[in-house]
């Protein structure tokens, strides 16, 4: 078959290729698009894999790598195969890596736990420094290092239990606020509120006047007041599912009533036991040390677990019901489990100290302001009741010195003004 000019070789006619180079004629690789190599390298069918004639691409694409020929290493830039991308990572979070253990934080979250770790810090050594008797902070820190002074007696024996006490009810109060107020969707449902701490007291304060006045016992006797009274308010505020507005309204009003009880009970009983009640009514942690915050202490330990779970189920408990029951979520159990530890964490946070007001309800908010997190931060939570808490004692000891407030007095009077703000605010659509 003659060619005319410009043609080119017909490859079905003999199945091979002429050589430009005149060599001779090599054979044609079925299955590739071979074309001949005006430069006489070799580079069309094996050579570069270009698979080009002069400038024109080949209109069959890159030709395969020989099957022989190794693989490229995974992740290497010659390496073609597709990776797996990255999970997306939530706006604001961090991954935190501890061995091989990773944990997802948020990065907020964790600065303001920081900067209240710091404040404690600094308000506890202030807290052992001041006193009638004041001592400077050096010396506070080489006693808390374990050196001999002669003001070890104050700071060890004296403030230092106290101290222990009020970081312990603090954060009781904070974490028991945020939990029963996840479970309401409601920034009024905390333990003082509702009644659970007046249902601890009434419990209490008929104990002292019947004659039980051991702080060592009286927490436990404060753990069956509290959950009686969360019960009756659980118990009627059901109505085919819990809605906010009806629990915190039927729990204001099991407090009253648990109030005029409590004031029954001391009308009753002794005068001087009397006197003591009202005192622990207030909110007072004077007198306390290490044995009246053994039950307390206890209650935080073996409560751990349980606080861990709650501060990831509360996730879930914060979406509305459709979505959460769609998840798979069982909404009454979950809901259950964490108002029985919120419950049990302020019953005996009363107990130890009474009903110290508005911690519980200032607590929780602030340390949802400050992290701008949206569900509130169980950590921050209870950091946060710690510092109030013991800056209102330090407060009360120095305020009107020598005489000494309680230290619920110190935390009324702070919380009572944010109350009417939080109601009216809620009244005008969150404009106030």
């Amino acid at each position: 078959m003659t060619g005319t000019t410009g043609s080119r070789p017909d490859p079905s006619a003999s199945g091979a290729l002429p050589d430009p180079s005149g060599t001779g004629v090599r054979p044609a690789p079925s299955g590739t698009d071979v074309r001949p190599d005006p430069s006489g390298t070799g580079s069309g069918p094996s050579g570069s894999g270009s698979g080009t004639y002069g400038s024109q691409p080949s209109p069959y694409g890159t030709p395969p790598a020989p099957s022989g020929s190794p693989a490229a290493p995974y992740g290497s830039k010659s390496d073609n195969r597709p990776r797996p991308h990255p999970s997306p990572r939530p706006a604001g979070y961090g991954i935190l890596r501890a061995g091989p253990a990773s944990f997802l934080v948020h990065r907020r979250s964790m600065l303001v736990a920081g900067v209240l770790v710091l404040l404690i810090a600094v308000s506890g050594v202030a807290y052992l420094c001041v006193g009638e008797r004041f001592v400077a902070p050096s010396e506070v820190l080489r006693i808390l290092l374990g050196h001999s002074s002669p003001s070890a007696f104050v700071v060890e024996e004296l403030r230092v239990p106290r101290l222990a006490v009020a970081l312990a009810v603090g954060a009781a109060f904070g974490i028991a606020g945020g939990l029963i107020q996840t479970v309401a969707r409601n920034p009024l449902a905390s333990p003082d509120i509702i009644g659970i701490s007046q249902g601890a007291g009434a419990v209490t304060v008929a104990s002292m006047t019947f004659g039980l006045t051991s702080y060592t016992v009286l927490p436990y006797l404060s753990i069956a007041g509290g959950i009686l009274a969360a019960a009756l308010v659980y118990a009627f505020a059901w109505r085919g599912g819990l809605h906010a507005t009806r629990f915190v309204l039927i729990g204001i009003g099991i407090a009253i009533a648990l109030r005029s009880l409590i004031t029954l009970f001391m009308t009753k009983g002794d005068y001087l036991v009397a006197q003591q009640a009202k005192i622990w009514m207030t909110g007072s942690l004077n007198g306390r040390g290490w044995d009246e915050s053994a039950p307390l202490r206890w209650t935080l330990l073996i409560l751990l677990p349980a606080v861990l779970w709650a501060a990831r189920a509360q996730r879930t408990v914060s979406l509305d019901d459709d979505t959460a029951t769609a998840l798979g979520v069982r909404l009454g159990r979950v809901r259950l489990g964490l108002v029985a530890v919120g419950v049990v964490l302020a019953s005996v946070a009363t107990g130890v100290a009474g009903p110290v007001d508005f911690v519980a309800l200032l607590a929780p908010q602030l340390a949802r302001r400050m992290t701008r997190t949206a569900q509130i931060p169980l950590f921050c939570s209870a950091l946060t009741g710690a510092l109030i808490v013991v800056l209102a004692d330090l407060l009360g000891r120095r305020l009107l010195s020598p005489v000494e407030l309680p230290v619920g007095v110190l935390t009324a009077a702070v919380g009572a003004p944010y109350l009417i703000w939080l109601i009216a605010r809620s009244r005008t659509g969150g404009k106030a």
